[in-house]
């Protein structure tokens, strides 16, 4: 008599089939997409993870803490500066490009009729959002649409904002956008230091950028480690009505996107995940697409 884990059904192999996943595509009605750094990488954003996971021999995630800004705000500012600086010149690529333009009801109902969208994005470099105001300049004929309220709150940016600067003073809590480059005269210059071996500035707290509403020091708009997610009510919604998850750039292993992708899939919805490689996990998955996300992407959503 086999044994129960003999006995057990294993789960089919992840599709790789183009037809196959157009055709779950066209029959969901509340599709999510969850967006992390691979996402960014075609664009030269740094991942920070693995072997390039120092920045100037700091372990760059432990720089991304309320403890580490409180310890040396000057650091932690520098290292948001070389983050704002790369972001700032960076421009969407076509996974960006193929995701703002799923976001478009036009086209989107084209490929899943009478479908909603919503992208979760952990990324905070503001390329998602570049990418709609790209498309908006380059199709004035989508720019009615683009601009709509529809699409501009499709997006769910769960990290923050790279280029929202928050007061520190719980008091005020004042925070703007601003992409201003630098933010302010004594990080000039010091997104360089990154490339070399000089040693790292002490830049003063009266010199960081300031709250323009209170003039307390300001921090960087992003959540960070033991900080509430955004908008997470919005994005429990949303996750518990997917019918489909597409998961892009970040591993299908690791939380969020995890819990994001397990929920769809135990509410009976199809998980679909595009990465550079293969990850543990992806086994899980009822799709698996492996390759650059700006290559994958807009072939498989078709729009390219």
């Amino acid at each position: 008599m086999s044994s129960e884990s003999e006995s057990t059904v294993l789960k089919d192999a992840p599709s790789t089939d183009m037809p196959s996943f157009t055709a779950a595509l066209k029959a969901s009605k509340r599709i999510i997409a969850v967006a992390g750094a691979g996402l960014s990488a075609a664009s030269g954003i740094p991942t920070f993870r693995g072997a390039g996971g120092l920045w100037r021999r700091y372990d760059a995630m432990g720089l991304a803490t309320p403890e580490a800004f409180h310890a040396n705000p000057s650091r932690v500012w520098q290292f948001y500066h070389y983050r704002r600086e790369k972001a700032l010149a960076a421009q969407p690529n076509p996974g960006h490009l193929a995701l703002a333009m799923f976001s478009i009801p036009s086209i989107r109902h084209k490929i899943a009729p009478n479908s909603e969208f919503t992208l979760i994005t952990q990324n905070v470099d503001g390329l998602s959002q570049k990418a709609l105001d790209t498309l908006a300049d380059q199709r004035p004929e989508l720019a009615d649409q683009i601009r709509s309220p529809i699409v501009q709150n499709s997006m769910l940016e769960m990290h923050g904002r790279l280029f929202d600067v928050q007061c520190t003073t719980p008091s005020c809590g004042h925070v703007e956008y601003n992409t201003m480059s630098p933010i302010c005269l004594a990080l000039a210059g010091t997104e360089r230091v990154f490339s070399t071996n000089e040693p790292e500035p002490h830049i003063d707290e009266a010199d960081l950028p300031r709250c323009t509403k209170c003039g307390s020091l300001a921090r960087p708009g992003v959540v960070w480690f033991g900080e509430s997610l955004s908008q997470l009510d919005q994005i429990e919604s949303v996750v518990g009505e997917a019918d489909m998850c597409i998961v892009v750039g970040t591993s299908s292993t690791v939380y969020p996107a995890a819990g994001f992708a397990y929920e769809v899939q135990n509410n009976g919805g199809t998980v679909a995940v595009f990465n550079i490689d293969r990850s543990d996990g992806d086994q899980e998955a009822d799709f698996l697409f492996i390759g650059p996300a700006e290559v994958t992407l807009p072939k498989v959503l078709g729009v390219a």
